[in-house]
């Protein structure tokens, strides 16, 4: 079961559905840290080796993508997450076409920006970006983060 484990949608208390009569995807930057800590957990207790700091990696990505969704891309609109073998893998998909971009630290008149460090310390912890465009609009981030 750990080599390949799908989180469900439990990011909702149980009495809280959606219209279709299932949980809501987590969609908040505080959902997804658990669902990746709950998906990586559960490989964990079965007798793999989970490395405290790997896990924080994993978590943060996953933060940043959920984060950068809402703040960039309109909001978001699917999350998954799958422990395979030694990585974990982070999908995180919005309603926005346009890419991720790098912002400078420092603005045209020399000033320190607040934000733009999500993307950096994406690409930074991860391993196999991959932004694809999804056929109903919109854009899927899938990212690997090395658990070991």
């Amino acid at each position: 079961m750990c080599e390949k484990h799908r989180t469900t949608p439990a990011a909702a208390p149980p009495s809280t559905v959606d219209r279709t009569g299932r949980q809501p995807r987590p969609c908040r930057p505080a959902d997804v840290r658990r669902a990746v800590e709950r998906a990586i957990s559960e490989c964990c207790r079965a007798g793999r080796l989970c490395d405290a700091h790997a896990v924080s990696d994993a978590q943060l990505v996953a933060s940043e993508l959920t984060t950068n969704a809402i703040l960039h891309g309109g909001g978001v609109t699917d999350f998954h997450v799958d422990v395979v073998g030694p990585d974990v893998r982070v999908c995180v998909s919005d309603r926005s076409d346009r890419l991720p971009v790098v912002q400078p630290p420092v603005d045209g008149q020399g000033r320190r920006r607040v934000g733009g460090r999500g993307w950096p310390i994406v690409c930074r912890l991860a391993r196999d970006v991959q932004v694809c465009d999804l056929p109903s609009g919109g854009k899927c981030i899938s990212v690997v983060v090395p658990l070991i």
